[in-house]
């Protein structure tokens, strides 16, 4: 139930507000100076009812001091004949409404239901903000490595500033990441943010997904249908892969940024636009136009500002963040409370490679968390081939700890020994056998009672 707050000097008003609210709000009163900060100290409250006349006390300095404390609250002044002057100075310091004493109950039932109604509509709009600003705002962006720090600045930087802007890094090191912070956290982020694969839309396609067509344009085009550049109008497009954009196109592509404006398929007239482009390459743009296979007056155009972004080999003193995230992301998707990785694994993590950069890092934590039973992400729960290829992975000599907590069960403990040790043999169940001491049956008895290998 909503919590409301009656602040009234007279003990009779609060008394018979309150009984005309307590069955659709939870209602509290508050009759002097002391009872309001200790009502709004402890209680988070949606609606206020505030008398501007209290007391010898200024409204206004209540209104003010309920706003430092709880800003979220939607604050109705109640005021006497002839002090419409003052509630309309409340309402600039911060007040949603007010009503004229002697109250009329019907009219203040509605107007504290619309106040309620705002003030969901104002929580859910909050709420959508914060959740964009995490999601592709600059926190969302995990790192803090000198080079990413850098980049941290250089979005700062150009995030308001209508300039193109081009992204290149290797794939899975998070480009269009970057791209969607620099929209979502600009002037343009009340426009929309197109993306558009210009590898994976074969090139006879391609063109009416940028530009668009008009009805009848070519066979099947029963109805006009608008192109990216125009839905992104006084937004952002995002052009990811440019580098595989077919060379004719690039011609149009070119006119549509220096003339800012499109012709769809079939259009008898251009289209002005309005759009922010941010493209993106795992290419060396300039070798593509030395090989004549990009246009380098296209490739100016495109690379007002250009940002590199790192493999993730050469950022390693972020991947315990990156791990962090990652095991916040999927033990919570997945349904695991995982506490985080053992020591060896971290290890290991940190002295890989990552060919495919971030987006593997991703895949190997999702897949430890899918098959983990413990609180922490161990070696067994990692692929093979990522041990095989880990450089300084070595059981024997700086991964043959296990730990073993007082009062473990010993069939347990078993399991892990034999399972690491599988592991350090390649999946060689003879050498496992002969290293633990055990008949080679004896070995797959247990492995297929774990139920881990046939």
């Amino acid at each position: 139930m909503n919590k409301l707050l009656i602040i009234d000097d007279e003990n009779s008003i609060c008394s018979s507000l309150k009984f005309v609210f307590e069955d659709d709000y939870d209602v509290y009163t508050a009759t002097n100076i002391f009872e309001v900060k200790k009502c709004i100290e402890k209680i988070n409250f949606d609606l206020v009812l505030l008398d501007l006349k209290f007391g010898d006390i200024d409204g206004i300095d209540i209104l003010n001091m309920i706003k430092n404390i709880q800003n979220k609250a939607v604050v109705i002044i109640m005021t006497a004949y002839g002090t419409i002057e003052s509630s309309i100075k409340a309402i600039k310091t911060g007040a949603y409404d007010y009503i004229s004493k002697p109250l009329d109950l019907e009219k203040l039932k509605v107007l504290l239901k619309k106040a309620l109604e705002n003030k969901i509509l104002n929580d859910r709009i909050r709420y959508l903000e914060e959740e964009i600003e995490n999601i592709y705002g600059k926190n969302g962006i995990i790192g803090k490595s000198k080079v990413m720090k850098d980049i941290f600045h250089l979005i700062d930087k150009i995030k308001d500033i209508d300039v193109n802007i081009l992204i290149e890094g290797s794939s899975g090191t998070g480009k269009e990441l970057i791209a969607r912070a620099i929209h979502f956290r600009g002037i343009r982020k009340c426009g929309r943010f197109e993306v558009i694969n210009c590898g994976a839309i074969p090139a006879n396609l391609i063109e009416s997904e940028l530009f668009g067509y008009e009805k009848g344009a070519f066979t099947g085009a029963n109805q006009r249908r608008k192109g990216r550049f125009e839905l992104a109008h006084e937004g952002t497009i995002f052009l990811d892969e440019i580098g595989e954009l077919d060379i004719n196109l690039q011609v149009k592509l070119l006119r549509a940024i220096q003339e800012k404006e499109i012709f769809p398929l079939g259009a008898e007239s251009s289209k002005k636009i309005d759009v922010r482009i941010i493209s993106a390459t795992n290419k060396e743009l300039k070798e593509e136009v030395k090989k004549g296979k990009f246009r380098e007056d296209l490739y100016f155009r495109l690379n007002v500002v250009s940002i590199k972004l790192p493999d993730l080999k050469d950022r390693k003193e972020d991947i315990p963040l990156l791990i962090e995230h990652f095991i916040k992301k999927y033990a919570k998707k997945i349904g695991k409370k995982i506490k985080g990785v053992t020591r060896d694994v971290l290890e290991i993590l940190e002295n890989y490679d990552y060919p495919g950069n971030i987006r593997e890092l991703e895949n190997i934590i999702e897949r430890a968390i899918a098959l983990t039973d413990n609180e922490y992400i161990d070696t067994v729960d990692l692929p093979v081939d990522l041990i095989k290829q880990c450089r300084v992975y070595d059981y024997f000599n700086n991964f043959n700890i296990i730990p073993v907590k007082i009062g473990q069960k010993l069939e347990n403990i078993e399991k892990e020994v034999i399972l690491r040790t599988l592991r350090a043999m390649e999946n060689n169940k003879k050498k496992t056998a002969e290293v633990l001491g055990i008949s080679e049956r004896s070995l797959r008895y247990k492995l297929k009672k774990y139920n881990e290998y046939n």
